[in-house]
C-alpha cells in the first residue's frame, strides 16, 4: 500500500476543559494552526492524546471531529493498538475509516510478548486492516522492544506495514533497520530530540510532540533535513532543543500541555492519573519560550 505519511506528524494533544470534558473549540483552532504552520500529517488518538483516559464514546467523538477539522488538507492517522490481539482486530473491525489514512498500532504492552509474539500480533493487526500500518515502538512505555530482525521481517512478509515509529533511543537499532529495509518502508522518528540525526541517517520524518507548539519551525528543520540541507537544518536543532528536552521532563503529554498553556493556545488541564509539571518546570518551560521567541 501506499505510505502517505512522510515528513512531519503532530501526535495532537486533547485540550480539556477544566471539569475535564474535552474543549473542541481549543481544538479546532489548535489543528488549524498546525496545519498552517507546515505539518503534513495529524495523529490523532495517540498516546499523546490521552486516549487511554478517555470513553469509547468520546474517542468516537473526537476522532469524527478530527477529521472533520482536516478535511482534505492533510492525512489523519489513528492511534489504534493494544496488549490484546483479538480485541485490536475487533476494534479496526468496528472502526470507521473514513478519512482515515492509516493506523499507529503500539507495540503489545505490559504482558510484555517475546519477538515471535510480537510478529504474530502484528501480521494480525495487518491483515484486519483496511488502511497502512505504521507499527511503533516505544519500549520506555510498553516495556518491550521491537527488535530490528522483527521489524524487517515484518516488512519483508506484510506488505500493509508500510513503516514504523520509532523511539527506542537506540540509533544502533535505527541504522539496521534503515540499512536493511525493502524499498518503500518507512523510519520515523518517536522521538523529537533525536529526529534531526534520524532524518540524516535516512529516515523519512518525526511524529512530532514538540509540533503541537511549535509547528513551523519544527517542519522546516525535517523539511530541510530531508534534503540534506544540514546548514539550514542544525541551527533550529538546536534552537529547539532546550525546549524539546523540558516538555519531556516530567513525562508526555504535560510538558506539551504547559507549553501550550504558555502559548495562551489551551489550558494545561490533563486527565488523572497524569498532573500539570509541577511550578518551576512550568517556569523553565515559560522561560525557554520566551528565549525561542527572543
Amino acid at each position: 500500500m501506499k505510505n502517505p505519511f512522510l515528513g512531519t506528524g503532530v501526535a495532537l494533544v486533547t485540550p480539556f476543559r477544566k471539569q475535564e470534558t474535552i474543549d473542541f473549540s481549543r481544538l479546532e483552532k489548535l489543528i488549524d494552526d498546525i496545519i498552517d504552520g507546515g505539518a503534513d500529517y495529524i495523529v490523532a488518538l495517540g498516546t499523546t492524546s490521552e486516549a487511554a483516559t478517555m470513553t469509547e464514546t468520546e474517542r468516537h467523538a473526537l476522532q469524527d471531529f478530527i477529521v472533520e477539522c482536516v478535511g482534505n488538507r492533510c492525512p489523519v492517522m489513528l492511534g489504534l493498538g493494544g496488549n490484546n490481539t483479538l480485541a485490536v482486530r475487533d476494534a479496526i473491525a468496528n472502526t470507521n475509516f473514513d478519512g482515515i489514512s492509516g493506523i499507529l498500532s503500539v507495540a503489545p504492552y505490559y504482558n510484555k510478548p517475546n519477538q515471535r509474539g510480537l510478529a504474530q500480533h502484528f501480521k494480525q493487526v495487518a491483515e484486519a486492516s483496511p488502511v497502512p500500518v505504521i507499527i511503533y515502538n516505544v519500549p520506555g512505555r510498553t516495556g518491550v522492544n521491537i527488535s530490528a530482525e522483527t521489524t524487517l521481517l515484518l516488512a519483508r512478509e506484510c506488505p500493509n506495514i508500510v513503516g514504523i515509529k520509532e523511539a527506542s533511543g537506540n540509533l544502533a537499532q535505527v541504522m539496521q533497520i534503515i540499512q536493511g529495509r525493502p524499498e518503500g518502508f518507512s523510519v520515523i522518528s518517536g522521538d523529537d530530540s533525536l529526529t534531526l540525526p534520524m532524518v540524516l541517517l535516512g529516515a523519512q520524518g518525526v511524529i512530532s510532540v514538540m509540533a503541537n507548539a511549535i509547528p513551523k519551525e519544527m517542519s522546516a528543520m525535517v523539511k530541510f533535513g530531508l534534503k540534506g540541507d544540514v546548514k539550514k537544518a542544525l541551527p533550529l536543532h538546536y534552537r529547539l532543543l532546550p525546549l524539546m528536552n523540558a516538555i519531556f521532563e516530567e513525562g508526555n503529554p504535560a510538558g506539551i500541555k504547559a507549553l501550550l498553556e504558555v502559548q495562551g493556545k489551551i489550558a494545561g488541564h490533563l486527565r488523572l492519573p497524569l498532573v500539570r509539571v509541577s511550578k518551576p518546570l512550568y517556569n523553565k518551560i515559560s522561560s525557554l519560550y520566551d528565549e525561542f521567541n527572543g
